[in-house]
């Protein structure tokens, strides 16, 4: 029977110190029950002699430090684990909210979890064909990857989120394949949205969602990628499944991480974040990845939005060092009415080229995006120039470039998201496109690909 404490010094915010505890550990689970037999989580954030801080999963109001007693369980966090989770819906602590019964575990695991030992990991390398182009045919997404979306406050980062976990798959194998979906701090509207757009395509039955609305606890969102990760880490390395994990919104997480951090009195870092934010982030990001001798494998997409469109925020930073690229959504694009509106220029796959090629996309994948990478930019100073001198200073193969650049987003990027794209019909449109151009200009691509595809697409 846990020891009864009936010593809380003092509640402040998400925070409440109680004294005189004995043989308590830190990240300890416990719970506080009322006056009136009302029974709350809590959890150890510090222990000093015999003072533990403790942080709270709900409310603090209501809380009579005179009448409610805290006990200490004993144990750290854990969420119960098993194949039934496929399909379900929790919160950000774990508990079913789908109207389902509780999960029966097949085993527990700590939420924590551990980092993969970087000598364990297999390098990532096989193709995920998300369906949209913009993605598979520039910013390749490889298993294994840590890729995230970087997005501004209003841009449809949710349906592009959603269209990912619909759509995802690897291609040409019979694998298992799962989408685990964390959200954190999102309105109800968009956790509805979530669940009605992977149930209407049946992709509900390959996810495991959690979802942490705006209206709950700080502390619930802390520990939410942390709980989806878990049971990401339970499906891909002992049911030998392969993973996509969606993290969204991570600017939600870090701004509790904030609050947390401001309500324990702690140095403050960059705009506010607490110091260790980078380690934290690190933390989560790096739970992802191969391990040898493992089937399954985890490829996360975190997605944020940029606190005022600056990529130079802390949030978007520290991600950008972590992970391996980004994707850039981009307001001016939204605004042109192109959807997804992904600006292919800044984005970037850093594990793109171990991933496409023959016998994992097609032969010419390289060379027709390196050549549209370059067609684009060069279009899209032609546009700018057209801008400032007007049409009448370009050249002739400077309106064809600018050409190509309107026709590139209206065809490629903007494909709505509804439409999934395989990655032949992909690389076929690059090559439609490709033909704005005579062919002396494409020079990134080898002669043999030009007889192949060139004007025969």
């Amino acid at each position: 029977m846990p020891k009864e404490y009936r010593t809380i010094q003092e509640v402040a915010g998400p925070l409440m110190l109680v004294r005189e505890v004995e043989g308590v550990a830190y990240n300890e689970l416990g719970e506080i029950e009322l006056a009136d037999g009302e029974r709350r989580r809590c959890r150890v954030l510090e222990i000093d002699g015999t003072n533990a801080l403790v942080q709270l999963f709900e409310d603090s109001t209501g809380i009579n430090l005179a009448d409610s007693v805290v006990r200490f369980t004993g144990r750290q966090m854990e969420l119960g684990l098993s194949p039934d989770m496929l399909g379900r819906v929790f919160d950000g602590l774990g508990r079913p909210i789908d109207g389902g019964p509780e999960i029966i575990p097949e085993k527990r695991m700590d939420v924590n979890g551990v980092p993969i030992n970087p000598a364990a990991r297999s390098y990532p390398q096989e193709f995920i064909q998300t369906g949209v182009s913009a993605i598979d045919g520039l910013n390749t997404l490889v298993r294994g990857q840590k890729l995230p979306i970087f997005s501004m406050s209003g841009l449809p980062h949710a349906q592009l989120a959603a269209q990912i976990a619909r759509q995802s798959k690897v291609r040409g194998k019979d694998e298992q394949f799962a989408v685990v979906f964390a959200a954190m701090g999102i309105t109800f509207e968009e956790s509805d949205y979530f669940v009605q757009s992977f149930r209407s395509t049946g992709a509900l039955d390959r996810t495991v969602m959690f979802s942490n609305l705006a209206n709950d606890p700080a502390i619930e969102r802390i520990a939410t990628p942390k709980m989806a990760l878990t049971a990401a880490e339970y499906l891909a390395f002992d049911r030998g499944m392969h993973v996509l994990v969606i993290l969204t919104d991570i600017t939600n997480y870090a701004d509790a991480l904030r609050e947390v951090s401001a309500a324990r009195k702690e140095v403050p870092g960059r705009r506010g974040y607490p110091g260790y934010m980078y380690t934290d982030l690190a933390s989560i990001y790096e739970r992802a990845g191969r391990q040898k001798g493992k089937d399954g494998s985890i490829t996360m997409i975190p997605i944020l939005t940029m606190p005022e469109d600056d990529k130079t925020h802390p949030i978007p930073d520290l991600t950008g060092y972590i992970t391996e690229g980004q994707i850039i959504l981009d307001r001016e694009l939204y605004r042109k009415g192109v959807n997804p509106p992904i600006n292919v220029l800044p984005s970037l796959s850093r594990l793109k080229d171990k991933g496409i090629g023959e016998g994992k996309t097609r032969e010419d994948h390289s060379n027709t995006m390196n050549q549209i990478f370059s067609a684009y930019a060069r279009g899209k100073d032609a546009k700018e120039l057209m801008v400032v001198l007007g049409e009448a200073a370009l050249t002739d193969m400077d309106k064809l470039y600018a050409k190509f650049a309107d026709e590139f987003e209206k065809v490629y990027v903007s494909q709505g998201y509804e439409a999934n794209r395989d990655i032949e019909e992909t690389l076929d449109i690059g090559w439609k496109l490709l033909e704005i151009l005579p062919r002396s200009e494409l020079k990134r691509i080898s002669d043999a690909f030009l007889d192949k595809y060139y004007g025969k697409v």
